[in-house]
């Protein structure tokens, strides 16, 4: 036998078949593990996909919020797991975090912790900077969401005037600042309470207001708002 050649599931042994069980027990009896072995498929010659999922598991902790801040280059440290294999995992996750965005945005954003869990499956995991804003109508209900920039690790450069165009175009009645600190220091800096001056003070102009801007650090998150810096 080719020592390369990949085992099919029909080729596992009775007890690493998760498709059949999902079809016998239904999805919610498979273990973490179990899912992902869905998802990678084949194994090698010496490991069936499971043995491959519980290996990815193991370099994530078994921690699937670690695991969601997986790159391609992190899922390959596993041996078996190729770009294909990463890319497969890594869409799975973000489809995860996309339904779950989609069932928060049909509720009224009214206070900060909505909007963590809103935006935390967005930013919380990333190893940059990203500043977002949530454009509101007057019931308070989420129109629409725009990511403004993107960064290093220590800043993103926010141009207020994207933002006052969008928020017009959008027909915003207010506005709610968003941005993610990756070192997991949850500290208002001075550029970051400099933005939202400048910002509200912009949006004044179009009788629009910024009620509020979320610091998501790790699992934590600061209002602005709340701690009565607006």
């Amino acid at each position: 036998m080719d020592p390369q050649k990949k085992l099919t599931i029909k080729e596992w042994n009775a007890d690493d078949r998760p498709r059949e069980k999902m079809l016998a027990k239904g999805i919610s009896a498979l273990s973490d593990a179990e899912l992902l072995a869905i998802l990678i498929s084949t194994g090698t010659r010496s490991q069936s996909a499971l043995d491959l999922a519980r290996a990815v598991l193991t370099s994530a902790d078994n921690n699937l919020d670690k695991l969601g801040r997986f790159a391609v280059a992190d899922f390959m440290q596993v041996d078996g797991i190729g770009k294909a294999k990463a890319v497969t995992i890594m869409a799975a996750l973000e489809l995860g975090r996309r339904r779950k965005n989609a069932d928060l945005e049909r509720t009224e954003v009214n206070s900060s912790s909505v909007v963590f869990e809103i935006m935390h499956p967005i930013v919380g995991d990333l190893p940059y900077e990203q500043f977002w804003v949530l454009f509101l109508n007057r019931g308070n209900r989420l129109i629409d969401k725009a990511m403004i920039s993107s960064g290093g690790v220590g800043g993103t450069t926010v141009d207020v005037r994207v933002i006052m165009k969008l928020a017009i175009e959008k027909l915003a009645t207010s506005l709610i600042l968003v941005h993610n600190h990756p070192s997991g220091n949850l500290t208002a800096s001075a550029e970051d309470k400099n933005i939202t001056r400048r910002i509200a003070e912009a949006a004044k102009f179009f009788d629009i207001r910024v009620v509020d801007h979320i610091i998501i650090a790790d699992k934590k998150h600061l209002s602005f708002s709340g701690e009565g810096l607006l």
